[in-house]
């Protein structure tokens, strides 16, 4: 019989030399002894072999872990610089949204006081000019500027370009706001109607009327009521700006006009928007 297990064989070995007889029955515990131990030191190997495999397998899923691990440490120190790249980002923005808005305010305060400046503007004129809007003279406002519109019957004959003594009364009223009113900018304007000019001479067309009869009131202004020359430009604009496009003869007589367009300079923000 081989002898499997060391302690089994150490205690077989004892027991023969000592010469002593053993009884059946004691053999029989001897042999159910060393089953015992062989069926347990098999259990134990296997119970070794599995504990070996869950071992190998952690170590397994502790590398992996470890490598997830890394791989979100990455991802967050990724997300960590955007979300730094995005808070500095934000703070300019809201810096520049300030500065926004504190731009916006200063030109809306500018333009407040522009708006304020040509009602005040207009009221002056109406009331300096009231004796003449029953003649064709008209005070309004348009895109923030202050338009006196005159018809051509209330300044000139008809087809001259030069101004009559009602026109002149009339410019003269409007001189003296002008004269008090100093930062105003002058535009004088003139308009035509579509009907073809016949026998005026030098006058070719209607747009050559336009400038000439514009070019006439602005030297009454300058030369004769002493409006700064500086302050004024003379514009035709002939037949195609009209104001009623029909073919009628009140329609004719509302184009055939002269319009002084006067603004408030705006200094402040031009130098706002100009920054």
């Amino acid at each position: 019989m081989k002898i499997k297990y060391p302690l089994f064989a150490i205690i077989l070995i004892a027991t023969l030399q000592s010469c002593v007889i053993m009884s059946p029955k004691k053999y029989k515990g001897l042999i159910a002894q060393r089953d015992f131990l062989a069926t347990r030191s098999t259990s134990l190997e296997d119970e070794v072999a599995v504990l070996r495999a869950d071992t190998a397998k952690l170590h397994q899923q502790i590398a992996q872990l470890n490598g997830n691990y890394g791989a979100l440490t990455q991802k967050y120190n990724a997300l960590n610089t955007d979300y730094d790249k995005s808070s500095t980002k934000a703070s300019q923005l809201a810096g520049d949204l300030e500065k926004r808005e504190a731009r916006l305010k200063e030109v809306e305060d500018i333009l407040k006081k522009r708006d304020a400046a040509t009602n005040a503007l207009r009221d002056k004129l109406s009331k300096a000019l009231l004796g003449f809007q029953q003649s064709g003279l008209s005070v309004d406002i348009r895109n923030g500027k202050v338009y006196v519109s005159l018809t051509d019957k209330l300044l000139f004959p008809s087809g001259s370009i030069v101004i009559d003594d009602k026109g002149k009364q009339a410019l003269k009223q409007l001189a003296v706001v002008l004269n008090k009113e100093q930062d105003i900018n002058i535009a004088v304007e003139g308009h035509t109607d579509d009907k073809k000019i016949r026998n005026l001479g030098q006058i070719k067309d209607n747009w050559d009327l336009s400038v000439l009869r514009a070019t006439s009131v602005s030297r009454y202004l300058t030369e004769t009521e002493n409006v700064d020359p500086k302050r004024v430009t003379a514009t035709g604009k002939g037949e195609f700006q009209p104001i009623d496009p029909a073919q009628t003869p009140e329609a004719l007589a509302k184009n055939r006009r002269i319009e002084i367009v006067l603004t408030p300079k705006l200094d402040e923000l031009y130098n706002l928007i100009n920054k």
